[in-house]
């Protein structure tokens, strides 16, 4: 992987982590260990759904909902070479492999 490909590292914003997605329950529906300790179930939004497949152990950004604090959608996947960098910078805590 190049570092031009490198540079697009998103990082989650006020309010979102990160998580380690644990199994596919079905639907649009994954279970995923974030960053806080909590395992949530969480949605894959539509528009990600049709963008880019999501596979257990994937890396995802996600943002918990306001009102069911268990609940969350998924909002960004790391491509494997941004998930070792950030692994290597020290942001996954609590949540690796």
């Amino acid at each position: 992987m190049n570092e031009a490909a490198l540079k697009e590292l998103v990082m989650p914003y006020e309010g979102e982590m990160f998580g380690r997605v644990i199994k596919l329950v079905g639907g649009d529906n994954v279970i995923v260990k974030c960053n806080d300790s909590k395992v949530r179930t969480c949605r894959i939004r539509g528009k990600i759904k049709r963008r880019m497949w999501i596979r257990e152990n994937d890396l995802v950004i996600l943002a918990p909902w306001d009102f069911q604090s268990d609940k969350a959608d998924i909002i960004w996947r790391y491509i494997a070479a941004h998930a070792d960098k950030l692994e290597q910078e020290g942001h996954l805590k609590g949540i690796n492999k």
